[in-house]
């Protein structure tokens, strides 16, 4: 049974890794969305300027917003798909973590049992 517990922890602690690195990647897509949508805020910005030179090349700040808009679009959805897995992994990790309490409990148990017994054979041998 000691194996088993022992299995089960090593896989908690490999599900609770696994986890943070969704965690970590999750954070990731949010920042990189977050820094496209201020690149896009910062053109749009500079546009407005008089003195801008959006009046020569309008064209171009207009692709550089969409293109920074289209990746905030584009890590938002991988940050949605991460968030997915964390969600999942979440799971997995907390019913890995329920039967490696479950079999900790139950090895507690059948050592009590087993030193309960031995109680019992001692004072029979003694009496």
């Amino acid at each position: 049974m000691g194996d088993r517990r022992q299995r089960l922890k090593k896989l908690v602690e490999v599900q609770a890794q696994l986890k943070a690195l969704h965690e970590a990647r999750h954070a990731g897509f949010l920042a990189r969305a977050v820094a496209a949508e201020a690149e896009a805020a910062e053109f749009s910005r500079r546009f407005d300027e008089p003195d801008s030179l959006s009046v020569l090349f309008p064209e171009l700040y207009h692709r550089s917003i969409a293109n920074a808009l289209a990746r905030r679009d584009a890590e938002l959805a991988r940050a949605r798909e991460e968030a997915s897995l964390v969600a999942k992994a979440t799971a997995r990790t907390n019913m890995v973590e329920r039967a490696w309490r479950e079999a900790d409990r139950q090895e507690e148990r059948r050592r009590g049992d087993r030193e309960r017994l031995d109680l019992i054979e001692q004072k029979r041998n003694a009496g």
